[in-house]
């Protein structure tokens, strides 16, 4: 093992052999090394592909510990570990040194001011996460400095921390922010990794999105990120990427794991020790089950932490880390290791809750202490929306926080990330306006992303001038955001969804550095940020959309139900009802008085009660309120009207327009002798 001192010009400055060994590591102490030193590790030992051994002393390796990472990788045959011109095979070693052509590692100083300001610590209940691009969210920003836009300071700026704080969302979750490399197939097509799915270093902070540079300024510019968020309130998550790396599948470049331990850090195919096992799409899986491994993500996920002070992960791909010989299960070591942890524990950690492998879909099956994706959320919501033929029992469940996934093990809604679009797919404007995929710009021909959008169009396929068809979408467009932001769970927004945002029929734009994903803040819909920003208010004015525990559907005081389910004529909702995939609308009454959940004091929680109408039939109806007097509160119908302006006293009966979605409050009970209404369907 030696160690690779590099000088400003990319020449070697000095070689060190590491000649200690502890256990499995390689050590020494080198005196005279300050922040700003560039170096690289060079690995000997045997070079046998089949056996699963890649060393090449000939490769300059990254440090997987490197705290800071400069420069880029270079797509020439010095990056590969085998020799290029016999590159079929993979079994002949290249002689071929990659010095100047891959990434160096960076030392740097860990020192900074974080002026005491403290973490927000925002309760799960309380949360709603906003996912973002750090370079697609301000690269178009006319308020933001133009050498700021794309970069960490950019998002720190306060023209883009006063948009998060207009629309009132409490977290926001980044993009892949670990330093990563582009694809050699995407060198070749002149596109870029834009999501950065392709990490290479799990310890340093991307230097592309640094306004100061590559060269260890990127971790400071990041910490003052991230102090400016937490002085506003807003907690920041990292999408983090410990399923795979960038080194892709056995062809790919050798550029930091593969050449240092090729066998520990990767699951090999246990058949044929040349090639990786799969469970990712990328070309490898890295092996969370071997003790290195283990112990590398455990050590960025405490670097994040308690250096860079985030707040919480979501887990790409989860299940891979479940995986312990080759199975998934939720009592893995990596589970066991995260509940010990005391640093850990004071997270919020989320799971993407599959992969491609077998077994891999795993919704509802993380242990406690972990929120999920909800891919049924999604799936469920979409469809009800669209017209699809699923009635509304599913519904049911997702509006409260999926009891039917996450209350058998100890959970409660909070377990449930509920969302209706993400970066993965189609944005929500276009999820109303394309019902398939337009990812040609991808240079795959358009073959790749899903061809399972749950989308409707409108009746009329891409952007339009028809002025019903753009009302219906506007119409679908604040159905999905309100059904999102009333519903029990953790909801997250994708940033641009709350101004219309489009990737013109995009539906994978993970390839797209452009203006097809960066968010454009000259042509956005100021309703729908209005109208977004009212239902993240109305969440946190009403605890009874944000509960900690799931409802129990029976009488607990008052004489009334915590929930209750209506037909439009007033009634209860039947088996039958429940049954009928026909069915297409549904009345969720919340009775704010019984919330069960108490303070730290022990003072009861109390709020108003609320009716929630969902109608997905494009045709109008009339509905029959419990009995009172009833104030609407929100329509997507009327988005504009303010709260309180229309008022339903019993018997009257309540007109719903088609494909809308209405908030109602019992501002005055029923007094005796009311019946309530029993007509209609």
């Amino acid at each position: 093992m030696e160690l690779v001192l590099v000088n400003p010009d990319g020449s070697t400055r000095e070689i060190y052999e590491l000649s200690d060994r502890t256990d499995l590591t390689w050590h020494g102490y080198l005196l005279g090394v300050g922040p700003g030193t560039r170096y690289g590790y060079r690995v000997h030992g045997p070079y046998e592909p089949a056996a699963g051994r890649r060393f090449n002393p000939r490769k300059l390796l990254l440090d997987p510990y490197a705290r800071a990472l400069t420069g880029a990788i270079e797509w020439m045959p010095e990056v590969y570990g085998y020799d290029w011109d016999r590159r079929m095979t993979d079994d002949v070693r290249s002689e071929l040194d990659s010095a100047g052509h891959v990434p160096l590692s960076v030392v740097v100083d860990n020192r900074f001011d974080w002026a005491g300001t403290p973490p927000p610590r925002i309760s799960w209940a309380d949360t709603v996460v906003y996912e973002t691009h750090v370079r697609g969210f301000t690269m178009r920003h006319p308020n933001v400095p133009e050498h700021l836009r794309g970069t960490y300071a950019g998002l720190g700026h306060p023209a883009a921390i006063g948009h998060l704080k207009a629309l009132g969302v409490t977290a926001v979750e980044l993009m892949p922010v670990h330093a990563f490399i582009d694809s050699g197939r995407l060198h070749q097509l002149g596109l870029r990794n834009y999501w950065g799915y392709d990490t290479i270093g799990y310890f340093a902070p991307e230097g592309r999105y640094a306004a100061a540079g590559d060269q260890g300024g990127q971790v400071v510019e990041f910490k003052r990120m991230v102090r400016s968020l937490h002085a506003s309130g807003l907690e920041v998550f990292l999408d983090v990427v410990y399923n795979h790396t960038g080194e892709a599948n056995r062809l790919g470049p050798t550029l930091s794991f593969r050449g240092i331990d090729n066998q520990a850090y990767y699951y090999l195919d246990p058949h044929d020790r040349r090639h990786y096992w799969d469970v990712t799409g990328t070309g490898n899986t890295l092996n969370a089950g071997a003790p290195q491994t283990l112990r590398l993500i455990m050590d960025s996920l405490r670097y994040w932490v308690t250096e860079m002070h985030v707040d919480g992960f979501r887990f790409d791909l989860a299940s891979v880390l479940a995986r312990q010989f080759y199975e998934v299960n939720k009592l893995a070591a990596f589970f066991d290791i995260i509940h010990q942890d005391p640093v850990l524990a004071e997270v919020k950690l989320i799971a993407e809750p599959w992969d491609i492998g077998p077994g891999g879909y795993q919704v509802g099956n993380f242990p406690v202490g972990w929120a999920e994706w909800n891919g049924k959320y999604r799936d469920t919501v979409r469809d009800y929306w669209r017209g699809a033929p699923i009635g509304v029992a599913d519904l049911a469940y997702r509006l409260t926080g999926s009891s039917d996934l996450y209350a058998d093990d100890g959970r409660g809604p909070s377990a449930s990330m509920n969302f209706v679009t993400a970066h993965d797919g189609f944005t929500l404007r276009d999820l109303v306006s394309y019902e398939h995929k337009r990812n040609q710009a991808n240079g795959e021909e358009n073959r790749d992303g899903t061809d399972d959008n749950r989308s409707w169009n409108c009746g009329v396929e891409g952007a339009t001038d028809d002025a019903e068809v753009n009302e219906v979408r506007l119409r679908q467009q604040l159905n999905f955001m309100a059904t999102l932001l009333l519903s029990q769970g953790c909801p997250m927004i994708v940033a641009g969804d709350e101004m219309g945002r489009t990737q013109q029929g995009n539906n994978n734009a993970y390839c797209q550095d452009n203006e097809v994903s960066w968010i454009d803040w000259q042509h956005d819909d100021p309703g729908l940020f209005r109208f977004t920003r009212r239902l993240i208010a109305l969440r946190a004015q009403h605890p009874a959309l944000r509960r900690q525990h799931f409802f129990t559907g029976r009488i607990v005081g008052g004489g009334l139900k915590d929930v209750r389910w209506l037909r439009r004529n007033g009634v209860e909702m039947t088996d039958e009802d429940w049954g009928s995939h026909e069915r297409q609308s549904l009345a969720m009454i919340l009775d704010g008085g019984l919330i069960s959940d108490r303070t730290s004091t022990g003072e009861r929680i109390v709020d108003d009660t609320l009716a929630v109408l969902l109608h997905s039939s494009g045709e109008a109806c009339d509905w029959d309120l419990p009995p009172g007097t009833w104030q609407v509160i929100l329509d997507t119908a009327q988005p504009d009207e303010d709260p309180g302006t229309r008022g339903v006293r019993t018997p009257e009966r309540l007109q719903v327009e088609g494909r809308s979605l209405v908030v109602l409050r019992l501002s005055e009970p029923a007094t005796a002798g009311v019946p309530a209404a029993a007509s209609g369907r």
